[in-house]
């Protein structure tokens, strides 16, 4: 017994080492083949992450160099203490426009106090996702449907289309925070487009399908941006600057990430309370998401709770180096694997070339045009919208359908952060009317079966004495009240069945009100005259707290394993006069009563299909 406390002890302190230092689970695994294959992955990586993190900040209403700098440090500790080998953090698109859509409500985008809030929410939303991780939480975003993440970010790519027009086409008027605003400014002025900065976004856009198209290969994100400047050079020397009037982005920052102070104040934290939960559950989905898909391309046991702390983690300690929101990144991670990523090293590597690429190439953005950055925008959001699944969610369920859109049209005309809410709390409300609806089937022996299996058919006979049901759901507290009008409207049909089999390989679940519903029908057919029959429980639902009880003022000597001993013990209870005038004959043991043929019989096995 020592020995064996000692090992238990000793297997207790290694988890817990790996929770807190979860990398030394991967560190063994590196060899100088993967270290080659990552830093080309982490290479890779970088240059990717240079003209994203530009868009987008831009998106975010962030100075653009702050989404450099969301992809440098967050990244590096998101895949220290996370649980993916492939997953690389950063800024995302869905972050960037829920950032904006909320925030841009209290402080004007880009300024000291937009940033200021941005970094506290930043901090905020991480202190939120470290506790979820810690109390085992990861569960949790499996109840946001994917008919939610489907409406949301098609509804989030016509924001950033709508946010961007002004841009593309040189037009020049207020940011407006919501949709129609954005559509509203844009017809206003619609008549001021300027053809030059519009040329330049439309062959920055012509670029990027071709590279996209014929050169998938290629980071057709920085090929946009290379034809969108020389475009606008090759018109600016040809017209004048003057005359052209392309807007530029201008030359971002070559220094390392400035340290930053959150204000975590009880006023912010009352601001933006419901801003922070509701990024947190979708920034933690978008990364469970894209960390469970690229385990199962590799094989890897993915722990969503250690997953949470990492991402917790890095929203903790990024704020302070000027990073806000990061998530799990789709198309960075994507690539990640692309490229032959083998561990996390990949995304820590291009955390630290980005450092170097940021020192050395972000002077350069002054000759990129706000017109090509809106452009590589419009793709970026053509690339939200997913036709293939909205068609198939709308073909195939409606409340699926309903909760697509209502989440998308919440997307497009109310805050983005109640958008969420209302996407995932008619999903929760959805699921719940399911389970709340258990089926309760009738079930009659099949004469044209060999196993005489039990099915659900009208036109078979029923025993005249015996009701036999089957309950798909759980017993709970939400599905009592409709199990038991089922049942009352199905014994009430036939009140000479005085007697009921339940088949209980449906049941998954039982609590005490499920509980106090069957005591209640063992006492209802007692007082008909008959009994109540259990038959193939669940092993493990029967010990369910106090469960246990009510099993022995059920009567354990009505719960039954096998069909066989169900039927077999059911019929010796029935009543004779009326078996020996009946002609249906539905069960074997009918067969050694006075009267009719055997032309029903059910063998006494155990197969019963569901």
């Amino acid at each position: 017994m020592k020995k064996r406390s000692a090992r238990s002890q000793t297997v207790e302190r290694a988890e817990w080492i790996y929770r807190l230092l979860p990398f030394l689970l991967w560190w063994p695994h590196v060899t100088r083949k993967t270290l080659r294959a990552d830093l080309v992955a982490g290479l890779t990586g970088s240059v990717v992450a240079l003209p994203q993190g530009v868009a987008f900040a831009t998106i975010a209403g962030m100075p653009p160099e702050y989404g450099l700098y969301t992809g440098m440090i967050p990244a590096i500790i998101a895949a220290l203490f996370g649980s993916s080998w492939l997953l690389v953090s950063g800024p995302t698109t869905a972050a960037s426009i829920v950032l904006f859509s909320s925030l841009s409500l209290h402080a004007t985008p880009g300024s000291p106090e937009y940033i200021q809030l941005a970094l506290t929410l930043t901090l905020m939303v991480g202190l939120i996702q470290l506790s979820m991780g810690l109390v085992r939480f990861g569960s949790l975003v499996n109840f946001i449907s994917h008919s939610v993440i489907v409406g949301f970010t098609a509804g989030a790519a016509l924001l950033i289309i709508a946010s961007q027009l002004k841009h593309f086409f040189g037009l020049t008027y207020p940011r407006a925070v919501n949709f129609q605003d954005s559509i509203y400014n844009f017809l206003l002025h619609i008549k001021e487009i300027n053809p030059y900065t519009t040329t330049v976004a439309l062959l920055t856009i012509i670029a990027g399908v071709l590279v996209k198209k014929y050169r998938p290969s290629w980071p057709y994100m920085i090929v946009s941006m290379l034809v969108g400047s020389v475009v606008a050079a090759v018109i600016i020397s040809l017209f004048g600057k003057e005359t052209a009037a392309i807007a530029t982005v201008g030359a971002l920052p070559a220094t390392l990430p400035p340290l930053s102070l959150p204000h975590l104040t009880m006023g912010n934290i009352k601001l933006l309370a419901p801003t922070a939960l509701a990024m947190t559950l979708f920034a933690l989905t978008e990364a469970v998401s894209i960390a469970r898909s690229l385990a199962d391309k590799t094989d890897q046991n993915l722990d969503g709770n250690q997953e949470f702390i990492g991402q917790g983690l890095s929203n903790i300690i990024g704020p302070f180096f000027s990073g806000y929101v990061a998530t799990g990144s789709f198309n960075r991670s994507g690539m990640n694997y692309e490229a032959g990523a083998k561990t996390p090293l990949a995304a820590i590597f291009a955390g630290m070339l980005l450092v170097l690429a940021v020192l050395f190439i972000a002077p350069m953005a002054t000759y990129l045009p706000n017109s090509a950055m809106a452009a590589i925008l419009f793709l970026v959001a053509w690339k939200l919208i997913d036709p293939h699944h909205i068609i198939k969610i709308v073909k195939t369920s409606k409340t699926e359908t309903v909760i697509l859109g209502s989440t998308f049209l919440a997307t497009l005309f109310l805050e983005l952060q109640f958008a969420i809410m209302l996407g995932i709390m008619l999903s929760l409300a959805i699921y719940l009317n399911r389970t709340s609806h258990p089926k309760t089937l009738v079930r009659v022996p099949d004469p044209r079966q060999e196993s005489r299996a039990f099915i659900t058919d009208p036109m078979l006979p029923e025993c005249p004495q015996l009701k036999i049901i089957r309950i798909d759901g759980s017993l709970y507290f939400g599905a009592v009240n409709h199990v038991r009008n089922n049942l009352q409207q199905l014994m009430q049909a036939k009140p000479e069945q005085k007697n009921l089999l339940l088949i209980g390989s449906g049941i998954n679940f039982i609590d005490m009100a499920g509980a106090e519903l069957l005591l209640q029908l063992v006492k209802e057919r007692e007082a008909a005259g008959g009994h109540l029959y259990f038959y193939d429980m669940k092993e493990g639902i029967c010990n369910h707290f106090k469960f246990l009880q009510y099993l022995l003022d059920i009567g354990t000597d009505n719960i039954f394993v096998s069909k066989t001993e169900a039927i077999s013990e059911i019929f010796t209870r029935l009543d004779r006069s009326i078996c020996n005038n009946c002609s249906s004959k539905i069960f074997l043991e009918c067969s050694s009563t006075a009267v009719g043929s055997a032309a029903f019989v059910c063998s006494n096995t155990d197969k019963v299909p569901e």
